[in-house]
């Protein structure tokens, strides 16, 4: 193998790698959906309810560097709107939470209707107006049921 030859492979391995990391990244920012059968008892992680319309619930560990700006991202957006809280919980301490959750990432936000059935997942660091358009999806729809 020649040099140049060298240099094209090196190149390309560069490309797909920098391809993939950029498709991960954009994917994790995207709400998804998640299987509905999932209902969360709030009592679980030390709450004695969940919001009246929806529950932002937020996923962090200690060592976490971005969770503190998210909590308080989500923290201002149920302050925004009746009848939504925001719960944070913290896994490093947690790890049977973490596997029954697969949570592979902090932040990890569930969206959480009034029944507490999971709605929308959120990996890494959401956009607020993400937050708001899934919360008010889920409200708009759960009040129409």
């Amino acid at each position: 193998m020649t040099l140049s030859d060298a240099i094209i492979v090196l190149t390309a391995l560069l490309a797909v790698t920098i391809g993939v990391g950029g498709f991960v990244r954009w994917r994790q920012n995207k709400p998804r959906n998640v299987d509905p059968a999932e209902v969360v008892d709030p009592q679980r992680f030390g709450a004695d309810a969940l919001g009246e319309q929806a529950t932002l619930l937020q996923f962090s560990t200690e060592m976490c560097s971005r969770c503190p700006g998210v909590h308080r991202m989500l923290g201002s957006i149920a302050d925004e709107r009746d009848g939504v809280l925001h719960l944070d919980v913290d896994l490093t301490h947690r790890p049977d939470i973490a596997k029954h959750f697969h949570v592979l990432q902090t932040p990890t936000t569930l969206l959480l209707d009034r029944h507490g059935v999971v709605q929308t997942r959120f990996g890494g660091t959401p956009s607020r107006e993400a937050v708001r358009l899934e919360l008010s999806r889920v409200t708009t729809e759960d009040a129409h049921v």
